[in-house]
């Protein structure tokens, strides 16, 4: 299964609560960190709900 690469670009200060939970539950906790996760719908609907905040590409 293929990966993504997220990268927390945007700060979550002022943000829905909401949107700062999905930051966290993404496994983010600083701005410009990067994780990797599997490539799945769970993952990718999290993903769109915060794009605005995310720098997101596929992993090699």
């Amino acid at each position: 299964m293929s990966k993504l690469r997220v990268t927390w670009k945007k700060s979550a200060i002022g943000r829905p609560d909401k949107q700062a939970r999905t930051i966290r539950a993404l496994g983010l906790h600083r701005l410009h960190e990067t994780v990797e996760h599997e490539d799945t719908p769970q993952i990718r609907g999290m993903i769109h709900s915060v794009k605005h905040l995310l720098e997101c590409e596929e992993a090699r």
